[in-house]
């Protein structure tokens, strides 16, 4: 599973990447200053960078020269307001892979993260159901199962991060009217949907376990 940080100052971005990247199974840290970059990639390793540029303490242009110094090879996408061509040409000189121009939807980042990064291999399986998270295609005995959009994306969600606890808080995002209720209903009828079991962690949240 592939695992992100991102650098972004603005709080509201910075929360809405995040859960849209987790939303298509992610690992997602944020850092909102520059500085704090250096604290998280070392007590850790990652996948991938998305650094915006103009953040506090530390630019982003100057935190990826420091790692790429560092000896750090991993792969970093730019999403930032500049659009000049020197501070461009200075991101790709710098080492990045990729640079998105600010504002952008979304979805273009999941699709140059998938198109560029993402491992083909990524198929999971959970008793006889295999499931495909870049396409969201579900399958039993090779026969397809559709799910409405909300017990969907509950399944992606945790059927990304098996063996982990999914806080409740992220699982109600997917629903249209949020509840621990509704939330409730919708799990048990997933469970009985799929004939899988998926785990209450009283107080945390839900886990699909595979042992």
């Amino acid at each position: 599973m592939m695992k992100i940080l991102l650098l972004e100052d603005d709080q509201i971005l910075a929360a809405s990447l995040k859960e849209f990247l987790e939303l298509e199974g992610y690992i997602v840290d944020i850092a909102h200053r520059g500085t704090e970059v250096y604290d998280l990639t070392f007590s850790q390793t990652y996948d991938l960078y998305i650094f915006d540029v103009n953040v506090p303490d530390e630019d982003g242009f100057d935190v990826l020269s420091a790692l790429k110094e560092a000896g750090d090879t991993t792969p970093a996408i730019y999403i930032t307001a500049l659009t000049d061509i020197n501070s461009i040409a200075r991101g790709f000189k710098i080492g990045a892979e990729d640079y998105i121009k600010k504002p952008f939807d979304p979805e273009e980042l999941v699709i140059r993260i998938k198109s560029k990064y993402q491992q083909t291999d990524t198929l999971l399986y959970i008793q006889d159901l295999c499931y495909d998270p870049v396409t969201r295609l579900l399958q039993k005995a090779d026969k397809t199962i559709g799910l409405g959009e909300v017990q969907q994306n509950l399944f992606h969600l945790l059927m990304t991060q098996q063996n982990k606890i999914v806080d409740s808080f992220t699982l109600m995002d997917c629903l249209e009217y949020p509840s621990a209720n509704a939330l409730r209903v919708n799990l048990a009828k997933l469970k009985a949907r799929l004939g899988i079991d998926i785990k209450n962690i009283r107080g945390q949240g839900y886990m699909i376990e595979n042992i």
